[in-house]
């Protein structure tokens, strides 16, 4: 990896400098709207039209039977005015945000000075990874001709070893511990000579990763100017906008490499971010930290949506606390992400990880965020994003976490620990 001292400052400027930089190799993923999942999740309590096996989507107009106590527990439920808009990173290159960080990692690594007279190409890469940073840093090394050694832990699900070979990588095994990987991830580096890229505890991966909060941006102006446009040429009489763009984002944290580089794409445009976590077996370590002050080194959870059995980098933890650029967390339980997993398929026909759910089933369910938009937005409401961050998930794992959606945890696609979003 490049020297970090070299990395260009964590500024929205040097996101979009990233976003010039990967263009050639990344895709610029769709954004799409559901105007029944908006009526959903401005409804009191949305549980009860969730499924093919609940009741559907009653019109506006109608009232509603849960009273002042909601379907789910005591208490009022909230009822905040939502537009929701998804960001499809399931569609992005290896089928994750992942690419975006690794693609500039490797451009940053090429102009560090001396890496590509001195050999470094030739020598390669490596990182320690079961998830969708190995494929991503393969398919990246492929693209440039540079050798990629992905470590990863003998028990890895068998799909995810044959996507990362078929990149290109050299898989080296391991133990399925940190210690373990770490330590044949050192051994390769010395009778190799590859240069190190880490899953997201660097700047370089940060601004890469960044990139999608940009186009996220700017695709949804586009959208709500067209959408203006359209409704003005047909003659409809509606309220005007008074400006274009998202009031807010809910993205995924694991690592916290992807959420960093969305809070550094909105600073200073009045977008607030929020991080969104499992709850699963303290599995919400960034939130918990953000509201202690001070970060959580380590965490052992075997939530369903693995890729954020991460603990929160430093380089993340900057951006996210220190500078204060994301404005808190909120966590869902195993049981909401399932549903929000399952209200994915069923309405939005899309493939996404456990994972992506998660910022959904937030929306959707955590009384904390519904009831804190209520106040904040009144009845203008909320033009809210949502990070789909990737679809690599099997068939089989998707039986698993369906056959039985009251039971507890699953251990998603695959096995062992995720490296974070």
């Amino acid at each position: 990896m490049a020297d970090p001292a070299t990395s260009p400052p964590l500024t929205r400027a040097s996101v979009a400098a990233a976003r010039e930089l990967i263009a050639p190799f990344v895709h610029r993923t769709p954004v799409i709207t559901s105007s029944s999942l908006s009526a959903l999740a401005s409804l009191p309590s949305p549980f009860p039209y969730l499924s093919s096996s609940s009741p559907s989507l009653p019109p506006p107009s109608s009232s509603h039977p849960e009273g002042e106590g909601g379907w789910e527990g005591g208490g009022k439920k909230a009822k905040p005015k939502l537009r929701l808009w998804f960001k499809c990173e399931n569609f992005q290159k290896v089928g994750a945000f992942k690419a975006r960080g690794a693609f500039h990692a490797i451009e940053r690594l090429k102009k560090e000075p001396g890496w590509l007279a001195g050999g470094g190409a030739e020598r390669g890469v490596v990182t320690h990874s079961s998830g969708n940073h190995a494929q991503a840093l393969s398919l990246a090394a492929r693209t440039n001709g540079i050798p990629a050694y992905i470590v990863m832990p003998t028990i890895s699900a068998p799909p995810k070893i044959a996507a990362t070979k078929g990149y290109g990588a050299h898989v080296v095994f391991s133990g399925s511990t940190s210690v373990e990987r770490e330590a044949v991830t050192a051994k390769v580096v010395e009778e190799t000579g590859a240069r190190l890229v880490p899953p997201y505890d660097h700047p370089d991966i940060v601004l890469g990763q960044g990139t999608l909060g940009l186009e996220f941006q700017e695709q949804v102006a586009a959208m709500m100017a067209e959408e203006e446009d359209a409704a003005a040429a047909a003659g409809e009489t509606k309220p005007k906008r008074l400006t274009f763009g998202l009031d807010a984002i809910l993205a995924p944290c694991g690592g916290g490499g992807m959420l960093s580089g969305v809070a550094l794409s909105c600073e200073g445009t009045g977008i607030r971010v929020f991080g969104t976590e499992p709850s699963y077996q303290g599995a919400d370590d960034a939130k918990r930290g953000y509201e202690a002050g001070a970060r959580v080194e380590a965490v052992s959870s075997l939530t369903v949506a693995d890729g954020l059995r991460t603990p929160l980098g430093r380089v993340p933890w900057g951006v996210i606390f220190e500078r204060r650029l994301v404005a808190g967390f909120y966590s869902a339980t195993e049981d909401q992400i399932r549903r929000a997993l399952r209200l994915a398929y069923e309405r939005l026909k899309l493939v996404v990880e456990p994972s992506s759910a998660v910022p959904l089933a937030v929306a959707l369910y955590n009384e904390d965020f519904r009831a804190f938009v209520e106040r904040e937005a009144g009845d203008r409401g909320w033009d809210l994003g949502i990070v789909f961050s990737g679809g690599n998930v099997s068939l089989e794992a998707l039986g698993t976490l369906f056959a039985d959606e009251s039971g507890g945890a699953g251990n998603g696609d695959g096995v062992g620990v995720g490296d974070g979003e």
